[in-house]
């Protein structure tokens, strides 16, 4: 257990976890997104999916336990490197974009980070707690979670966070996929330029398709037909 410990205190142990935890996390938004977008076929394909999760409450319960563990430990290895690196090296994250785009990426994961964070915290407490305990209008009691879920798309100040956060998670996510293969060492010359451009049009993808969600449903939705 020992090794264990100093090995996740490591530089290369944080990194390590940060990879891990964040490969698992860009899995999860994949399958994250494709329940969201259900929210395009219409109330009573959206209602079905959460009933459906639903149906299954203890195996979802558990994952979401594991989501949690990665997101605390993401979170955690993150927030430790950054403040390493900052001791390390404060005249580097000074004011300074610099002319090269990985290193913009890689000098804002901190800030893209925490951002996306504080709205993963509202999101829970929009979403997730009215869902599971307690909704004031009582729309859960009667299984109208697209309704719950379309009441917050159609406001403004919502939409435009969300929107935002989904901006800043394409950064995000175009640094981290990256250097999650970098710290796995799948490092190669002729292999690296295109681990890139995956990154890139997944980080590019997962925001536009979150994105798209609040603004359709603010500027071109019309209710149910």
């Amino acid at each position: 257990m020992g090794w264990f410990i100093q090995f996740s205190n490591s530089s290369i142990g944080k990194k390590f976890v940060m990879a891990v935890t964040g490969s698992f996390l860009i899995i999860f938004l994949i399958v994250h997104l494709i329940g969201n977008l259900t929210l395009y076929l219409g109330e009573e394909a959206f209602n079905d999916y959460v009933l459906a999760l639903d149906a299954v409450k203890p195996l979802i319960r558990i994952i979401e336990l594991v989501l949690l563990a990665a997101f605390v430990f993401h979170i955690f290895n993150g927030v430790r490197l950054w403040l390493e690196n900052k001791r390390a090296n404060p005249k580097k994250y000074a004011i300074n974009v610099g002319s090269d785009n990985s290193t913009f990426f890689s000098r804002t994961m901190f800030v893209t980070g925490s951002i996306i964070f504080i709205f993963l915290v509202m999101h829970l407490i929009t979403f997730f707690y009215r869902f599971n305990f307690f909704d004031p209008e009582g729309l859960a009691n009667h299984h109208r979670y697209f309704d719950i879920v379309i009441g917050f798309l159609q406001m403004p100040w919502y939409s435009a966070l969300y929107i935002i956060a989904m901006i800043l998670l394409g950064f995000h996510l175009n640094h981290g996929f990256q250097s999650a293969f970098q710290t796995f060492g799948w490092n190669h010359k002729k292999y690296t330029p295109m681990i890139k451009a995956i990154g890139t049009i997944y980080a590019i993808v997962m925001a536009a398709a979150f994105a798209s969600i609040p603004i359709y449903f603010l500027f071109f939705y019309g209710g149910s037909q």
